[in-house]
């Protein structure tokens, strides 16, 4: 399991790696680059599944993230 995801802000394409939960969803993220807040698109659990790399543990584990 990849627990280290890439988060491109589609504002301003500035790119930052974070450390995922494994116990949460992270609904909200603040862009380093243009401070825009994310959230996440319709249908996914969280930004890193819209945004990421890598799709958040849940997700990767094959189960469903809420």
């Amino acid at each position: 399991m990849q627990l280290m995801s890439t988060i491109t802000c589609p504002k301003c394409e500035h790119h930052a790696v974070e450390t995922m939960p494994t116990d949460a969803c992270q609904f909200f993220y603040d862009c380093k680059g243009c401070g825009a807040r994310l959230k996440p698109k319709a249908g996914d659990c969280c930004v890193f599944c819209s945004y990421g790399s890598v799709p958040c543990p849940p997700i990767q584990a094959g189960s469903c993230c809420s």
